[in-house]
């Protein structure tokens, strides 16, 4: 879609004015620096002199700048001032329409193409981005009527190519497999070098069958993009589908290094597992699909892969007993009681950043009170990279399945950025912002490493400290990026959230040797018959006391309203 926006802009540009070098040349380039280009296009629309079309292509091109930025409300405010100054320039309104949908409006999206379509019925932009929708709604019938009329009204090479690949993508969704390599020869006669072809006809042949040709495909596409998550995972899709596992597992698994939040690996990898009869571990990957961070604007491989996660997770729940989690220290549980395992993370020694002194000595302290308590297994891990972090939540995933109790304790760093909570690996380096989306762990695969448990899945956070890389992180996105402590969540039902500290809010270290929301809890999580519910209230209590009323822990979730949960049940 980002195409179709930029297609816009450059018809915008040629049908401007010719003007002064300088700030309107750099405001006009779409490939500058996006702060030096919004900056140039800030001076060009302070400047009174300048007005009607020149004025309005301005305020297009900042709002251009914004969506690099991924500043969508940002951007959708300079293009209505565009649109109030030239209300007949169907270009700015597409542009607007797709800076709403990228924000995860669809309808004012909507709203936007229809009024380019009524000031040009024939505007074949307007119809490809109404297909774009449609189809990641999973309206696709509605999906290829529009762009069916894209393709009839194609007004030059570049929208002949992008509206040729979007049907044929769509119509291998389908399963109208001749239509659909018809339409992606097409499109590349148009343009050879185009790097979207392959990577989607690879998905049309592996529906076919055709598991060679689609390996051609997808090698295609990486010998231009080695690193492109998508063909990759489809790549790992065609060799599974040609059943030769290990090369598939491989693909699945460098996916899964380069970003490990991606949705079509840990499916992929999932059915993989299934068909090497490892349930527990394919569980584990679709569980970590289920509850990966949605985006605003999810497209429709990734809501697919997402739907069948969700149905091969529940076809799954109880169909084999998972293996051993390996690394846990077992200790028996109460005979009466239930099963409890726990995972305690301890994060301080930042490889790029000031180390941390007390998640060590709090990590311990939490997994000793535990294994005080009686839980089946304690793991207690410290300094945990990404890798070993994301297999760390991997393996206590499985482990969680066979308890009726799965917590997991985290001290280390801890933020929010553009939306998502992220715990911090040691190792990350994060130099923009955006590098949390592949450096750090999202708080839902946390959640999803515990959601296996029966009864109590429970989550406790102290992370909410000061951001460590703020001086010299590169902001690249305008969401909101807390600089301090964690934002607010809501849980699904049946799970429990803790943070040591409110949301936007620091979580302190304390003098002691251990941290104030450490230390309150260990202690009172000893106590008998005290219910989880109002026992996180006495800690929230306590630790509000014992830092003269500058910390305060909060608690998210609910759990089973039937039941009532006891660290220590009586004696």
């Amino acid at each position: 879609m980002l195409q179709a926006l930029l297609l816009g802009l450059v018809m915008l540009a040629a049908a401007g004015p010719t003007w002064a070098a300088g700030d309107i040349d750099t405001c006009r380039n779409s490939t500058a620096e996006p702060v030096a280009r919004l900056a140039a296009c800030e001076s060009v629309i302070a400047d009174d002199k300048i007005t009607g079309p020149s004025r309005a292509a301005a305020f297009g091109y900042r709002g251009d700048s914004l969506m690099k930025k991924r500043d969508y409300d940002g951007a959708i405010a300079a293009f209505t001032a565009a649109h109030e100054i030239a209300p007949q320039n169907i270009n700015i309104i597409n542009a607007r329409g797709i800076a709403y949908s990228y924000k995860g409006d669809d309808e004012r999206a909507l709203a936007d193409y229809d009024l380019c379509l009524q000031l040009r019925p024939t505007f074949g932009s307007a119809y490809n981005n109404r297909g774009l929708i449609f189809m990641r709604k999973g309206e696709l019938q509605r999906a290829l009527d529009e762009f069916n009329l894209a393709v009839k009204h194609i007004f030059n090479d570049q929208s002949r190519y992008l509206h040729h690949y979007n049907r044929g993508r769509l119509q291998g969704l389908m399963k109208q497999y001749d239509a659909s390599l018809a339409d992606f020869a097409e499109a590349q006669r148009i343009n050879p070098d185009g790097s979207q072809v392959p990577a989607y006809r690879c998905i049309t042949y592996t529906g076919m069958g055709r598991f060679d040709d689609a390996l051609t495909d997808c090698d295609a596409a990486l010998a231009k993009s080695p690193n492109n998550v998508y063909a990759l995972t489809s790549r790992g899709n065609a060799y599974l589908g040609k059943g030769n596992l290990d090369a598939a597992l491989n693909d699945y698994n460098q996916v899964l290094k380069i970003n490990p939040n991606y949705v079509r690996a840990y499916v992929g990898r999932g059915q993989l597992f299934e068909k090497r009869r490892n349930l527990a571990a394919a569980r584990a990957d679709y569980r970590s699909a289920a509850n990966a961070v949605a985006a605003r604007r999810e497209d429709i491989d990734t809501t697919l892969a997402r739907g069948i996660a969700k149905e091969r997770l529940e076809a799954l729940l109880g169909t084999a007993a998972p293996s051993s989690a390996g690394k846990a220290s077992p200790l028996p549980p109460s005979p009466a009681g239930p099963r409890k395992v726990a995972l305690i993370v301890g994060n301080g020694a930042y490889k790029n950043v000031a180390p941390l002194d007390n998640p060590a000595r709090d990590a311990k302290l939490i997994a000793s009170t535990f294994r005080e308590l009686g839980f089946a297994t304690v793991t207690l891990a410290s300094d945990l990279g990404r890798d070993k972090f994301f297999a760390s939540l991997h393996e206590f995933g499985q482990e969680a399945e066979k308890a009726d109790w799965a917590v997991v304790y985290y001290a280390g760093h801890g933020m929010e950025i553009g939306g998502v909570n992220y715990l911090i690996p040691v190792d990350a380096r994060l130099k923009a912002d955006s590098d949390a989306e592949t450096q750090a762990v999202a708080l839902e695969q946390v959640i999803a490493a515990v959601a296996g448990a029966k009864k109590l899945r429970l989550v406790m956070l102290d992370a909410c400290r000061d951001n460590p890389f703020e001086k010299t992180m590169q902001r690249t996105i305008a969401l909101k990026l807390v600089n301090r402590g964690f934002s607010n969540i809501e849980p699904e039902a049946g799970f429990m959230v803790v943070y040591a500290a409110k949301h936007g809010e620091t979580a302190l270290d304390g003098d002691a040797a251990n941290s104030p929301f450490a230390t309150v809890l260990a202690r009172v999580i000893k106590e008998p018959r005290i219910e989880v519910r109002k026992l996180f209230d006495i800690v929230r209590d306590d630790v509000w006391k014992a830092t003269n009323r500058t910390q305060q822990p909060f608690t998210y979730g609910s759990l089973p309203g039937r039941e009532d949960f006891y660290f220590v049940a009586g004696r």
